[in-house]
């Protein structure tokens, strides 16, 4: 396979505005290096039960938490590449496995059918997320722009960019493009900073030096969290309204 299939990391999320992100890149020169690809928008379906159990679990932050999303780098053509991941953390090292299928495969995925994978392994675990959670289907389309860099002399550091956080609930087709709502003000990034070992000293000096700290987040549970209060607030206004009605049908 030419892509990694198996991951184990720690991971830590930050927030930067504009100044910090300027800033840091700044610092960075020389330490790190942009990869080849550049920003790259990337794309995602992520996965959840019709009661949005994973996501509501996730966003509880317990010590063990797993989820699902198939991937595309850029907007998928008729032959492109998806990449089907599962995700889990524990405590504060990341497990991913992942493996490829066609887009045309993408609807039998979701059916449960084999995607002929070259992995076997990593294709049973798939089947088995699949079986585990009941009436699991595709329940959110999230993309960004992503700018990644490794370090000079650690290849295994790598230090991530994120913008323009875009979701939408219907239309969960990755081939139809990256459009819907936005989850981040103008000008705020998600760093994830990626690391095998210990983070390098001098890594902590300059995140120290600029403010900046880790932040707990997850794209797929913010997005989420929009969703849910904007649906909470519109359930309370009907109740209040038919709240209202009722008092003026008893006055009459």
């Amino acid at each position: 396979m030419a892509y990694q299939a198996v991951f184990k990391r720690v991971e830590k999320k930050y927030l930067l505005d504009e100044a910090q992100y300027n800033a840091l890149r700044e610092r960075l020169e020389g330490l790190m290096t942009v990869d080849k690809y550049g920003e790259t928008t990337i794309c995602n379906i992520y996965y959840d039960t019709p009661e949005h159990l994973i996501v509501r679990r996730s966003i509880e932050k317990p010590i063990y938490k797993e989820k699902l999303r198939v991937r595309s780098y850029g907007t998928p053509g008729k032959d492109g590449t998806l990449f089907v991941e599962i995700k889990k953390k524990f405590k504060s090292v990341v497990y991913k496995r992942r493996t490829s299928m066609k887009l045309e495969q993408f609807g039998d995925f979701n059916k449960g059918l084999s995607i002929n994978s070259p992995d076997r392994q990593i294709e049973n675990e798939l089947m088995y997320f699949l079986k585990f959670y009941k009436g699991i289907a595709p329940a959110m389309y999230l993309s960004y722009d992503r700018i990644a860099m490794f370090g000079n002399e650690d290849k295994e550091l790598r230090v991530t960019f994120d913008r323009n956080l875009t979701f939408r609930e219907d239309d969960l087709r990755l081939e139809n493009g990256s459009y819907g709502r936005k989850a981040l003000p103008e000008g705020v990034r998600i760093m994830e900073i990626k690391i095998t070992n210990a983070m390098p000293m001098w890594l902590s000096h300059i995140l120290d030096e600029l403010k900046i700290y880790p932040a707990s987040y997850s794209k797929y549970g913010a997005c989420y969290t929009i969703l849910e209060k904007e649906r909470r607030a519109a359930a309370g206004e009907k109740k209040t309204n038919i709240e209202k009605k009722e008092k003026v049908t008893n006055c009459a």
